[in-house]
């Protein structure tokens, strides 16, 4: 509690590894927040077509909420392997660590963990997150990382990703992942649109939209895969190589792009094939009341006779 050989006593703050992207979270609160506020309000739904219009909504809002998440997450493309490694710099000890690479459209996530977690008397527990952005590179947070004294085979895997680096996997990743982003934008965007087209009764309309809300999504995922087909950088440690392959993004994305393009499609099927079964799904049915033409001229004929059944029924409410 006092001075320490005359100086005061150092407490070093507990490293907290990042674990998942905030504005992710943020995402799927909000819209489980939606899809509870319309589970609630079902029951003043009236007609037949109530499940099937909480199924159209609770869909939509997964749609959504996948479209704008897969913005933010970091598993568009993983890879992990296990190797024998140097752990920090001047010196030769070698420890057993899993060392795994997460690329998303904002950035690179890299993590090491050993076998076991404690190793030479530390605990070798990391997971770092170097960001990127248009006019931003990875090499502010390499060189922050590199004043941290972080492991070395955190500094290897992100040296990889700095502009300085032969490997150019950097410009490569950044470009992809900005145009994929930026389809990602346009398919929330239609997808806005095609909710919109629903609850104003043009379902055909809508289901046009859906089908490029499918279309913008299948491109991204072309965008972000043409980077496969570049040349790329081994990353080696020791005997063994680090390899990446397709993230759990990158199939959510193609799932949910599938799922458009089988709604779009039926939905056009039943505009063609059975328009009432369409109408009557989304409430649609044709009304056989006369329009307000025709119920301005019942009424200016009920003015001016006394005696109609019209005027008789309106005295006695």
């Amino acid at each position: 509690m006092s001075r320490q050989y005359g100086d005061f006593p150092f407490f070093p703050q507990t490293r907290t590894p990042f674990i998942f992207d905030i504005k992710t979270i943020e995402i799927i609160i909000i819209f489980l927040s939606g899809a509870c506020t319309f589970i609630i309000i079902l029951p003043g739904i009236r007609g037949k077509a109530r499940p099937f219009w909480l199924l159209r909504v609770l869909t939509s809002l997964f749609i959504g909420a996948v479209i704008l998440a897969v913005n933010f997450t970091t598993d568009w493309e993983v890879g992990q392997v296990s190797a024998n490694t140097t752990y920090k710099a001047f010196s030769n000890a070698f420890v057993n660590v899993d060392v795994g690479l997460r690329v998303g459209l904002k950035g690179i996530n890299i993590t090491l963990k050993g076998n076991p977690v404690v190793q030479k008397n530390e605990t070798i527990d990391y997971n770092e997150q170097f960001n990127w952005e248009l006019t931003k590179l990875v090499d502010h947070d390499y060189y922050e990382s590199l004043q941290n004294g972080l492991p070395n085979p955190i500094l290897y895997v992100a040296e990889k990703f700095t502009g300085n680096s032969p490997c150019t996997l950097q410009s490569q990743y950044r470009i992809c992942a900005y145009y994929t982003s930026a389809l990602m934008w346009m398919a929330f965007c239609t997808w806005v649109i095609s909710n919109v087209l629903f609850s104003m009764q043009t379902v055909e309309y809508g289901a046009y939209m859906i089908l490029t809300t499918a279309a913008f999504m299948v491109f991204s995922l072309l965008s972000f895969g043409t980077v496969r087909h570049a040349s790329m950088c081994s990353m080696k440690f020791g005997s063994v190589t680090l390899h990446t392959v397709f993230g759990g993004s990158f199939w959510l994305t193609l799932a949910t792009s599938l799922l458009c393009t089988l709604i779009g499609v039926i939905l056009i099927l039943m505009h063609r094939i059975k328009p009432k079964t369409l109408k009557w799904l989304f409430n649609l049915t044709e009304n056989d009341e006369p329009n307000s033409f025709e119920k301005y001229k019942m009424e200016e004929s009920c003015s001016d006779d006394s005696d109609s059944p019209c005027m008789q029924l309106r005295r006695m409410s």
